[in-house]
């Protein structure tokens, strides 16, 4: 059987393991132990208790493909390395993602340090009197939405660098979402930007001085290529993310591909569009190997949905907006039928091993 090695296990890596295991050698190469449902992170941050409805451990849920927990230190034309060891493919599925500050993404953590760790974000958040949130896009408005409908008490602050927060957002959904922060009493800064800290305390390239007992970074994601860099460091733009055609495979290369975050596609980096990705490429993997053409992914206008704490949303689809209850049991919905899908593969695993 041909060698398939995927490195990343979120979105688009464990979609591709799936639906390569039954007709490839599958490996998958994570650093962390477990798929994680990386949109409902912000909500474990305040209720710590959500953290076990969005995870699952790799081995539960692949029958076939084989899995390490490590970090890729180095990838060739053949070859990806691991500390000292190396692993030949045939082709290659480059799904590393991106990240933001801990502990939005993490990279580094097993499961049973991850759930630690929320839980010490979460304490700190119960004693922080004043929380300030750098970056007030999709993550750092959610974040906000989630710390206000859960402790009205807080005195929140957004710092953003534009003049209004969710740019890529429609004027609708920005106007929705500013009104609701401001009935919440968080306060938002426009147009500056958070350049150092004193003591307990942010300034801004404006010289304004906020307070703070917590703080978190929701802007600036970088994608995961480091190990690209060796060997195909020209194949890398300015944004760390890997070149690609409009097959997604990586520029030159017949046989790597590259999906999500880590990939060059212009377009907004969502959780479904790696999916998407992913999709293609399996697709396209199997072409390849029965000499049949390529098909070229169509990059389009995709669904967004926005929480705005528990109880509050806002869905954008193009030019139609739907804003309050609907959207956010829509979110809960999408998340608890993604987990259905690995929670039944693990199952299904189960059932095939005795």
């Amino acid at each position: 059987m041909k060698r398939v090695v995927i490195i990343g296990g979120g979105f688009a890596g464990t979609y591709a393991a799936n639906k390569l295991q039954n007709e490839f050698d599958v490996t998958l190469i994570d650093c962390k132990d477990y798929f994680e449902f990386t949109p409902g992170i912000l909500r474990t941050i305040t209720e710590p208790e959500h953290l076990n409805k969005i995870q699952i451990l790799h081995k539960d849920y692949l029958k076939k493909a084989k899995f390490i927990c490590g970090h890729v230190s180095e990838v060739g034309k053949n070859f990806v390395k691991i500390k000292n060891k190396i692993i030949s493919f045939d082709y290659l599925i480059i799904a590393s993602g991106s990240r933001y500050e801990s502990p939005i993404k993490e990279q580094d953590v097993l499961s049973s340090a991850r759930t630690k760790e929320v839980l010490d974000y979460n304490f700190k958040l119960k004693k922080a009197k004043r929380v300030t949130i750098i970056g007030g896009g999709l993550v750092g408005v959610e974040l906000a939405s989630e710390i206000t409908s859960r402790f009205k008490e807080k005195e929140i602050t957004i710092i953003q660098a534009d003049e209004k927060i969710m740019p890529r957002s429609s004027e609708r959904s920005i106007k929705y979402a500013k009104e609701f922060l401001e009935k919440s009493k968080v306060k938002i800064i426009y147009d500056e930007k958070a350049i150092k800290k004193e003591n307990n305390s942010l300034i801004t390239n404006k010289g304004t001085k906020i307070k703070y007992d917590l703080a978190f970074l929701c802007t600036g994601i970088k994608a995961n290529s480091e190990f690209m860099k060796k060997n195909f460091s020209k194949l890398i733009n300015e944004k760390d993310q890997i070149k690609v055609n409009d097959f997604l495979q990586m520029e030159g290369f017949n046989n790597i591909f590259v999906a999500g975050d880590v990939s060059s596609v212009l377009e907004e980096k969502l959780a479904q569009v790696a999916r998407y990705h992913a999709q293609y490429i399996v697709k396209n993997i199997k072409a390849l190997e029965k000499n049949k053409e390529l098909k070229k992914y169509s990059k389009k206008k995709r669904v967004i949905v926005i929480s705005l704490g528990k109880y509050n949303g806002i869905f954008e689809y193009g030019n139609f907006i739907l804003t309050g209850l609907i959207p956010s049991i829509m979110k809960s919905m999408i998340e608890k039928r993604i987990m259905l899908e690995y929670k039944l593969s693990s199952i299904l695993a189960k059932l095939k091993a005795k």
